[in-house]
């Protein structure tokens, strides 16, 4: 083999390896990130489902104290006798 050809190979392979190393690494560190994303939005999508469930309950909770507020004015009413029951 001659120089040239020699040097065109080692280049070659030089390339190649180097090539190769950075689609490995680049593949490793989007995997590792993909993997941080995920996490990081199944955290979000616990937060929303709780928020959910608070603003739930506190419709709940609005609707009784709406109920409990209606049968104190009823009483109110009926102990300065205004309304019987």
């Amino acid at each position: 083999m001659s120089e040239t050809v020699l040097v065109a190979v080692l280049s070659f392979a030089g390339t190649l390896i180097g090539t190769v190393g950075g689609i490995l690494a680049a593949n490793r560190l989007t995997t590792y990130r993909l993997e941080r994303l995920e996490k990081q939005v199944e955290k979000h999508n616990q937060v929303i489902d709780r928020v959910y469930k608070l603003e739930q309950a506190d419709a709940v909770e609005e609707e009784e104290i709406k109920v409990i507020n209606h049968r104190i004015r009823d009483l109110e009413q009926y102990h300065k006798g205004g309304v019987s029951v």
